[in-house]
């Protein structure tokens, strides 16, 4: 059972353990003393960050491990998550590291590890790593230099925005307004460049990362500032994006949110019609609004839905050859072009769609409608299986018959405290609210 990795690599304060530097130079050995025994030759490592103040040390204690095992390791400086594994793969490398704590507040960091393929690296690698750091015995030759060679990171750069642009295959969006919340972050140059390689007029906002301000009351965690932008400046498109850009959320030219359910609506209809949606499938998670899976089965489309992660959303792809999936948050992936949740990839094929149509950004989303949900949570004692207490088993069958397929129950166990929660969506605010006090009431008369 791993201690320290989780679905998104390794994540804490950065400065306190494990990502201190003494841990994170330990990291670095790891990798490259496991990929030398691998490949019977000294590893090529790719690493890159975000904005944060911690970024650039704990990159020089990773450029230090490796080195002291011999690898080479090169920098791509400030960059997006996505935009590391590109790397990873287009020059050749070993491994892409991505030093980020995505969303977080600045204190934070973390350290995520790409294959070449843009997969996360698996359980064996991550297995092994923790197990040095907690070995009194693993030891590495001294690192002398934690010096970062960021020479070619103009080239890394400009590679990844070309990419994504020539995917476009010459769209052109000339006299489109984009707004743009960068989250202080790893978008804060690259998006609206790339947008202006299109023609748009970018409005770019929160684009002056100080180390400290990423994600501080900004992106995609904080619409509220894009909406108003969008109003203010008459913008077409809003995008926000979170602290490495993996993901984002948008807003249409009246202000309305587009959320990632939203967006996988609007882009199966659009892959749909040129017959690119495979398997007439869309993934997402159970997170997702029901209102998704209602617009999809009118057109056909069946929802699969995955545990909350988008390492669930990406395995199911996989397995299913389907053509997109993602998550309520913005996460989107198009297994086809990446094995990454990209947002500015996701924001260019949005503008495809759009441009294609002939639409404003608001006609775009019509047939889909958010439905109304509720979440209860409450206290228990134990968390037993619901299917194994009869009344609350019960409870479910009728809740379910009630929603008769224009609605969703999910019930599930807080992973971290004693807490049951229960979720309901359907077509009325006041009847689910009824409906979930009502089975919260039988879950605490048994279990609470």
């Amino acid at each position: 059972m791993k201690k320290l990795f989780g679905t998104d690599g390794i994540r804490s304060e950065a400065g306190t353990f494990p990502l201190d530097a003494a841990t994170v130079e330990k990291i670095g050995r790891s990798i490259g003393r496991q990929f030398t025994d691998k490949l019977g030759r000294p590893p090529r490592f790719v690493t890159g960050r975000d904005t944060r103040e911690s970024g650039s040390w704990i990159e020089e204690a990773v450029h230090a491990g490796t080195k002291a095992e011999k690898a080479e390791c090169e920098s791509a400086g400030v960059i997006t998550t996505p935009g590391v594994a590109f790397v990873t793969s287009k020059f050749g490398f070993d491994l892409g590291i991505v030093i980020s704590a995505s969303h977080n507040p600045y204190h934070d960091n973390g350290i995520k590890i790409f294959s070449p393929s843009g997969k996360k690296v698996g359980d064996e690698i991550e297995t092994a790593i923790e197990t040095d750091i907690f070995s009194e015995s693993f030891a590495g030759n001294e690192a002398t230099s934690g010096t970062v060679n960021s020479k070619r990171k103009d080239e890394f750069r400009e590679a990844y925005l070309a990419q994504i642009a020539e995917e476009m295959q010459g769209l052109r969006v000339d006299g489109f307004t984009i707004a743009v919340d960068c989250a202080n972050g790893a978008a804060s140059d690259l998006a609206p460049d790339l947008f202006r390689r299109f023609g748009a007029d970018v409005i770019a906002f929160n684009d002056k990362p100080d180390g400290r301000n990423i994600n501080k009351d900004c992106g995609s965690l904080h619409l509220e500032h894009l909406q108003a932008k969008v109003l203010e400046t008459k913008a077409d498109f809003g995008v926000a994006f979170d602290g490495d850009a993996d993901r984002a959320l948008f807003v249409d030219e009246k202000g309305n949110i587009v959320d990632g359910d939203a967006t996988l609506w609007i882009m199966a209809k659009h892959f749909q019609e040129h017959g690119g949606l495979k398997n007439n499938k869309v993934v997402a998670t159970v997170m997702s609004n029901i209102g998704l899976e209602i617009a999809l089965r009118s057109r056909n489309i069946e929802l699969v839905r995955t545990s909350v992660g988008d390492k669930y959303v990406l395995a199911e792809l996989l397995k299913s050859g389907s053509t997109i999936g993602g998550e309520q948050s913005g996460h989107v992936i198009f297994p086809y072009k990446s094995l990454v949740g990209d947002g500015m990839m996701t924001a260019t094929y949005l503008l495809e769609a759009i441009k294609e149509k002939g639409f404003a950004f608001s006609a775009m989303t019509e047939g889909f409608r958010q439905f109304p949900q509720i979440l209860v949570n409450v206290k228990v004692k134990e968390k037993l299986p619901f299917e194994s207490v009869p009344e609350i088993a019960a409870a479910s069958r009728e809740m379910e018959a009630e929603l008769d397929g224009n609605g969703r129950l999910l019930l599930r166990y807080s992973g971290t405290e004693n807490l049951a929660r229960v979720m309901i969506e359907g077509e009325d605010q006041a009847v689910i609210e009824s409906q979930a006090n009502r089975l919260a009431d039988v879950i605490r008369s048994r279990l609470g």
